[in-house]
């Protein structure tokens, strides 16, 4: 089983290879999908290739920026295809270099540097799923993620501080300050949208402890508590 996924690497990766004169051109957003269009065929459904297992040396940079309210836009411009930015968001991968978190569009010969904002991915729907005795929580992205609320895909608060180049709406930069956050995959979080966290306040307990509000919330069969803020 193993040296048959390793073939499938392998051939994923050989076959995604493009020619000399394309590899100079992968930062520019129509090659880069038609780069993908033509490998993703190779994939079952909306995989998620085994950015793990590419190692490219080139680097290059887009003019690409995933705003702080989750909206993708290039060269000034918002990115409106959502095709095209689920296709995107497959390849995104996360760096630690020296303390400084860098973001990419990540191919087996090539590391796209793009610009992130706050968070790379949006959770904009959440439903509760039954399977036999349990209950999940199941979250959805904007491109496509699916993750249940578990041990290992917490929701955590954190403080953010929008810069003045974050295009943020005014009144939700007032009111998430402290916003909500939950792992997804390859070190990559994304932020539990305004209108599904109102959402998980409803599924949820509400309880007061010490003057804080504590949000309790039941998945798979434990119970995961959120301490939220006095406003």
């Amino acid at each position: 089983m193993n040296n048959n996924n390793e073939d499938i690497i392998q051939n994923d990766e050989s076959a995604a290879k493009p020619p000399k004169d394309v590899l100079s051109e992968l930062n520019n957003i129509d090659s880069l999908s038609q780069y993908l269009k033509s490998t993703v065929g190779k994939r079952v459904g909306r995989a998620i290739p085994p950015l793990d297992k590419w190692h490219p040396k080139d680097v290059a940079d887009m003019d690409l920026v995933i705003k702080a309210n989750g909206e993708w836009w290039h060269e000034g411009g918002q990115m409106t295809r959502e095709s095209l930015v689920s296709l995107f968001a497959t390849i995104l991968w996360k760096e630690d270099n020296n303390g400084v978190i860098e973001y990419f569009l990540k191919t087996p010969v090539q590391k796209i540097r793009i610009q992130v904002e706050d968070a790379p991915l949006l959770i904009n729907d959440v439903g509760i799923v039954n399977e036999g005795n349990n209950r999940w929580l199941e979250f959805t992205t904007t491109t496509g993620d699916v993750v249940r609320l578990d041990d290992e895909h917490t929701i955590t608060l954190k403080a953010y501080n929008p810069t003045d180049n974050d295009t943020i709406d005014q009144q939700a930069a007032m009111d998430m300050q402290v916003r909500p956050y939950m792992p997804v995959r390859n070190g990559l979080d994304a932020l539990v949208g305004r209108n599904t966290f109102y959402h998980l306040t409803e599924i949820g307990e509400l309880t007061e402890q010490n003057g804080e509000t504590i949000l309790t919330l039941q998945s798979g069969g434990k119970s995961y508590e959120l301490s939220m803020p006095a406003s």
